[in-house]
């Protein structure tokens, strides 16, 4: 009697890659060679708004193949939000995210899936470091793990991809999440889970660019500062506090030296520098008071704002 095999999904976001699409298929079909008679898939292709011919050649393979599913959305809402849709809508046992550009090879998966089976929850890939990228981009990447590993209340690992394996347990608990700017590598590190990793070397893009321009990477980053640190938000109370303790010393020092001792240290401060300690003792004060006040607001806001995530033009699932 024939076992029923466990299903994986695989999750591939889609923004204008019609000429890959055939290719990451081809590729996803090859790596199935070795686990077909243990696993079953679905594949889910997530179209963030693509404006070429990529909607139209998802439904083709998903006549093809009943195994093809895909969520269309009625436009560009970005590359986390249609892998958190892919997640939503995933039915496997374990969910694999891959891009369709092919740097993610898919020629990997069987080694995911076997880390998998070995009792891993997460299995993570990590770009191995090349000269390919340009020391712009190299240098950026040093120093945002540098920065969101010193600041961040989760800790990431520095060139981790969102080429990644997530057992059931994992994407149940990712699926509860209910923030809007979201960081997928962020949410994933900060739910725990056990680990494992794999690390590769990027593939070449065949056909398109890279979705993200240095502007596009720098945005990125900054959303991750400001969604997992509080540490952007409390900079204005840290350094009005700073402000207020220095100044606030050196009023009083100045103080007893010009009115209490008599000035015994010849120091002769003037007038203008007793009003610019003060003024200076008072911006700290301000600026503690706006760091404290930016706390409530941004509760506030997390409170208030309950968009839909996404907007769902036709799906097949």
């Amino acid at each position: 009697m024939e076992t029923e095999k466990s299903l994986i999904s695989i999750i591939i976001p889609i923004l204008n890659e019609e000429q890959n699409i055939p290719l990451i298929y081809k590729g996803i079909l090859g790596a199935w060679k070795n686990l077909e008679s243990k696993y079953d898939y679905e594949i889910i292709f997530v179209n963030d708004g693509s404006e070429d011919k990529s909607g139209e050649m998802i439904k083709n393979l998903s006549k093809s193949n009943a195994r093809v599913k895909y969520i269309e959305f009625s436009r560009n809402f970005g590359k986390e939000v249609a892998v958190s849709a892919g997640l939503h809508h995933s039915k496997g046992g374990a969910a694999i995210i891959i891009d369709a550009d092919l740097q993610h090879p898919p020629g990997l998966i069987p080694e995911f899936i076997k880390k998998w089976e070995n009792g891993f929850e997460a299995v993570i890939g990590v770009r191995k470091e090349s000269g390919k990228d340009s020391i712009v981009r190299n240098l950026g990447a040093y120093l945002f793990y540098k920065i969101m590993n010193s600041i961040g209340e989760t800790k990431i690992v520095p060139y981790s991809t969102d080429y990644r394996l997530l057992d059931r347990k994992v994407v149940i608990e990712f699926n509860k999440f209910t923030e809007k700017n979201r960081i997928i590598r962020g949410l994933i590190a900060w739910l725990g889970f056990k680990r494992g990793y794999i690390y590769f070397n990027a593939g070449k893009r065949t056909y398109g660019k890279a979705r993200y321009s240095c502007y596009g990477l720098a945005k990125l980053a900054v959303s991750s500062f400001v969604s997992h640190s509080l540490f952007p938000l409390k900079l204005a109370g840290y350094f009005g506090t700073f402000l207020t303790l220095v100044f606030g010393v050196l009023g009083f020092l100045v103080f007893v030296n010009k009115y209490i001792v008599g000035d015994p240290w010849g120091l002769s401060v003037s007038n203008n520098t007793i009003f610019a300690i003060i003024i200076l003792f008072s911006v700290g004060i301000i600026l503690a008071s706006l760091g404290l006040m930016a706390l409530y607001i941004a509760n506030i806001h997390s409170e208030v704002v309950d968009r839909p995530m996404y907007v769902i033009r036709s799906k097949k699932l």
